[in-house]
């Protein structure tokens, strides 16, 4: 059995998913369904490539590949959110997240939207790699949060494979002179937290702007530089947000890159063809504003629609995040039955969002009617 196979067998032991009505998913009635069903119909045909490669594991299963598809199907007519809402009463069952884990935790993440040079000019000077010809997967892209704990990625040699350079090698030049480089830009705080948000949009001097996203990574695990400075005693638990870590980083360069090179996981990008369609989640699938939710693929297929209650989330006014969503991505700090990481969107404001997202939360998991118990 394929180590992803195996690792989420086991941790699926500690979990149950319990049938519960509609009417028990705190403000179903509600939610906008039209925008929840939007989300999960692009996810239909990444899902059909991934249920028929040979070397698939935890992929969704068929169930969920049809009704993805279906509503593909109905996504390319009118559609009103009421035929939305009844498409997932008649297609899936919820299913409350019962474990002995962790309580259920929600974070944010988002685009950074950012000035940058396809070459190294004036204040640009910090390389944005693309994914090395030698760089290998262990695992695949869409199981490297579940299996973060060891190395996701490698070098290939001629001897076979060896762990990549970490972040510190990198900055310090062991990628030079193989001409990986094709954009700079100008902060290094800004760069790193590219990096951990996995995609970006670029402004170029000439006015246009550019998409890129993530093209693999190192391999190494993801070391939080937040709960390092926590640990440290520089800061409080409660007061720990993006805005306060970026602050302190930026406010020492050379203790900030210290501090940064702490979390060795580093990633590659590859600019997209079409900047337009959004930023892509794991399968490729581009995400939804307030709709993507990045989840543990150890117990969650990606595509699954999952109901998020956070009640104590109020991002867009008093009322609580009560909202259907669809797991279309994964993050190597993303573990547990009811982890989850909501897509805020792009730019200043959807980062402010998602840098104080930090609150308890419950996930209900709806599964087809036909699927296979989890």
């Amino acid at each position: 059995m394929p180590l992803g196979a195996r690792t989420s067998e086991l941790a699926k032991r500690s979990v149950a998913f319990d049938p519960v009505p509609f009417s028990e998913l705190p403000g179903w009635d509600a939610d906008d369904h039209l925008a929840a069903f939007k989300a999960f119909a692009r996810s239909a045909p990444a899902l059909a490539r991934k249920a028929a490669a040979p070397d698939k594991t935890k992929s969704a299963g068929t169930a969920l590949v049809a009704a993805a598809r279906r509503a593909e199907d109905l996504a390319a007519g009118v559609l009103t959110s009421a035929a939305a809402k009844a498409f997932f009463e008649q297609t899936f069952v919820p299913h409350r997240v019962v474990h002995d884990g962790a309580e259920g935790l929600l974070t944010g993440y988002y685009e950074p939207v950012l000035p940058g040079s396809r070459a190294p000019d004036g204040p640009f000077r910090i390389p944005i790699y693309r994914r090395p010809p030698d760089l290998v997967n262990l695992v695949r892209e869409e199981e490297r949060g579940a299996l973060a704990d060891g190395l996701t990625h490698a070098r290939k040699t001629a001897n076979g494979v060896e762990p990549y350079a970490t972040r510190a090698d990198i900055e310090g030049g062991a990628l030079d002179g193989q001409g990986l480089e094709f954009l700079w830009l100008a902060d290094p705080v800004d760069t790193f937290f590219m990096h951990i948000q996995g995609s970006g949009r670029i402004r170029l001097p000439d006015g246009n702007t550019i998409r890129i996203t993530y093209d693999g990574k190192n391999g190494h695990p993801y070391t939080s530089v937040g709960r390092v400075l926590i640990d440290a005693g520089h800061f409080k638990p409660e007061d720990m947000t993006l805005a306060a870590l970026k602050t302190w980083l930026a406010a020492d360069a050379a203790r900030g890159r210290r501090t940064m090179q702490e979390n060795r996981s580093f990633v590659f990008f590859r600019e997209l063809a079409n900047e337009d369609e959004g930023p892509l989640g794991a399968l490729e699938t581009p995400l939804s504003e307030g709709r993507s939710l990045a989840v543990d693929t150890a117990f969650h297929a990606i595509g699954t629609p999952v109901y998020v209650s956070v009640p104590t989330l109020t991002p867009w006014g008093t009322q609580g995040f009560e909202r259907l969503m669809i797991a279309q991505d994964v993050g190597s700090a993303i573990r547990g039955p009811e982890r989850g990481d909501i897509y805020f969107g792009s730019g200043d404001e959807a980062g402010r969002l998602a840098g104080g997202t930090k609150h308890p939360g419950r996930f209900f998991v709806l599964l087809p009617k036909e699927q296979d118990t989890p």
